[in-house]
């Protein structure tokens, strides 16, 4: 057993890229946490998706032993986190495990949006935080001036910084004797009920439900039976262990220790993210504080290629959500597309990764529908409602208001950049809130309705800045707005899945936008189609498709016109009976393709 003041419970935190994941791989190496034939980049990294993209989705745990230049053996758990916005949920619930923070921040980039998130998310959990300049070997490394705007930007004191090039392994041992230093030890009582906080579970195929757990007070064992307070469910432990970052089993967790649990857990359902795990014949009086729960902003539809699958979807995105608790889905139909689910998630990436991760993961063929955010009605009866599909949205008769939910974005761009930055946000009907210098890199902060943004706002803003920008957003407030729906008809009936809402001045281009691809995508047939937008019983935009026509007049070589005109007559009557029975079969990818389109 560790004592509780040889214990640091850490995380690590930055933007996306500035080296988090390399500064863990480090850390490993010089601790002995794995082997050198063993070792590779990003070690932390579990995924194939975070190694292609060279992000971190997950936050992963590793237990370190570190023996100081004190001469004391110490234990250092690391939390390395994702420094995308999307997975800022992954975030909190590292902090709420530790007590402390490395602040990574590239000391040639300097303070970007997402840094700014996550080090207020570090100071709401009064974490200790130790600012991190890293790649100092680089030519346009600048430390002294990312110092300053460290000090100018968050307000953190910069004179216990340490400054590293975690790639070439320079100042580690300045980081470790920092962790020692200046963190605080955990608090807890050995003696005491068990009360341990159930940070992550995942599902194993052999194992089944496997438990991460930050041991509070308390002591959990081997063969102990335990109680899921939230939930109520209570089971018996197969075995207890921690990571190195391999599986290594022990007896017992001591307090202030993070590890985990496997308990032959079959019901998904009861292993509730933040809820607190305690002994059943000694159970604690309350519950630990969980996490702040995360509310979903993007909704779109999830629909498998292959009907049959639709109950292997289903199993997929339980044990999906067992293992990321920050989306949620329930049962939807499609005419066209047959039985799905319409999902929640925090943004386009999250959208994006689950889909990948379903189609790796569990081997589905899947169709997305375009994302959509929740909107709020109120109706003439007077009652209220939050539509999450845009093709359940009342008739605008029945419609007293709506509401749209509205962001506030903070944007960090170097200033040649700002002028078009400032034009984009205008655009996407934003309201310039503030806008502060530092050194040659702006800092502007944008009130813009969630609506805009979840199209192409962040590839647009990447673009137009080569790169450079950095962007974060918060769910600020729902405002009244003048909305409307967009059906979109072919042949005069209604395509479910690609109905979307907009504001009104926006409606009449984005309608015919989507006509004009959806002519160039849907294969002609033996009979004429129309694609059209609709606004109610308004036709806002309307592309034609022509028929395929066989030449009936190949075999007359002369003769009288009336002749050529009886057999045209004749052949058009046919294409409107055609017309009038004929189904248009939409590919599912000119479905998709047209989802994907660029508003602008």
């Amino acid at each position: 057993m560790t004592k509780l003041t040889h214990i640091r419970n850490f995380a690590i935190i930055a933007h996306i890229d500035h080296g988090k994941s390399t500064l863990a791989d480090r850390l490993i190496q010089k601790c002995g946490g794995i082997e050198d034939r063993e070792m590779r980049d990003q070690i932390l990294d579990s995924m194939d998706i975070e190694r292609e993209r060279g992000i971190t989705i997950k936050a992963q745990t590793v237990r370190l032993i570190y023996r100081a230049k004190d001469d004391l053996t110490y234990q250092l758990n690391l939390m390395d986190t994702p420094g995308h916005v999307d997975f800022a949920y992954e975030v909190n619930r590292s902090l709420a495990a530790c007590e402390g923070t490395l602040l990574v921040v590239d000391a040639s980039q300097g303070v970007e949006a997402q840094t700014l998130a996550n080090v207020y998310q570090a100071i709401n959990n009064n974490h200790e935080i130790i600012p991190i300049l890293n790649k100092i070997d680089l030519p346009a490394a600048e430390p002294e001036l990312i110092k300053q705007q460290i000090e100018d930007v968050i307000g953190l004191d910069t004179s216990n910084s340490v400054m590293i090039s975690a790639k070439m392994g320079i100042g580690i041992d300045d980081v470790l004797e920092m962790l020692v230093t200046k963190l605080p030890a955990p608090i807890g009582d050995a003696t005491a009920q068990l009360q341990a906080l159930l940070i992550d579970s995942w599902y194993d195929s052999y194992l089944g439900v496997i438990i991460l757990v930050r041991i509070k007070h308390g002591v959990l064992k081997k063969g102990q039976r335990i109680l899921l307070m939230n939930t109520g469910a209570s089971y018996q432990i197969d075995s207890v262990g921690y990571f190195t970052p391999k599986m290594v089993h022990t007896d017992m967790l001591y307090p202030g220790e993070i590890g985990f649990l496997q308990a032959s857990i079959k019901a998904v359902a009861d292993c509730e993210v933040g809820d607190t795990i305690t002994d059943e014949k000694r159970p604690a009086e309350k519950s630990l504080p969980g996490f702040k729960p995360t509310l979903p902003v993007v909704f779109c539809g999830l629909f498998p290629v292959d009907t049959t699958n639709f109950e292997n979807l289903r199993d997929s995105l339980a044990k999906l959500r067992l293992n990321d608790s920050s989306f949620e889905y329930k049962v939807e139909t499609s005419d066209a597309l047959g039985f799905g689910f319409r999902c929640g998630f925090l943004g386009l990436l999250h959208l994006e990764i689950i889909q990948e991760r379903l189609e790796r993961e569990f081997n589905l063929e899947l169709i997305v529908t375009s994302p959509s955010v929740v909107y709020r009605i109120k109706l003439t009866n007077g009652e209220h409602i939050e539509l999450h599909n845009p093709a359940d949205m009342p008739e605008m008769i029945k419609i007293v208001k709506i509401e749209e939910p509205w962001i506030t974005a903070h944007i960090i761009v170097p200033d040649e950049y700002l002028g078009s930055i400032l034009q984009l946000c205008t655009e996407r009907r934003g309201v310039q809130i503030n806008l502060t210098y530092s050194g040659n890199r702006a800092m502007v902060i944008y009130q813009i309705p969630l609506n805009e943004i979840v199209f192409d706002f962040y590839d647009r803003l990447k673009s137009i800045s080569h790169g450079y920008a950095s962007f974060d957003y918060t769910i600020d407030s729902y405002q009244e707005s003048d909305l409307i729906k967009v059906s979109i008809l072919v042949n005069s009936e209604s395509i479910d899945t690609m109905a979307f809402i907009s504001h009104r001045g926006q409606a009449e281009a984005r309608g015919r936008s989507i006509c004009i691809k959806l002519r160039e995508l849907i294969p002609r047939q033996m009979f004429p189609i129309s694609i059209q937008a609709v606004i109610g019983g308004r036709i806002i935009a309307r592309e034609n498709i022509s028929a395929l026509r066989k030449d009936v007049l190949a075999k007359c070589y002369g003769g009288d016109i009336t002749r050529k005109r009886k057999l045209l007559e004749k052949q058009k009557e046919g294409k409107k009976r055609m017309r009038r029975f004929g189904k248009v079969e939409i590919p599912h990818s000119a479905l998709i393709a047209a989802m994907k389109i660029d508003y602008n």
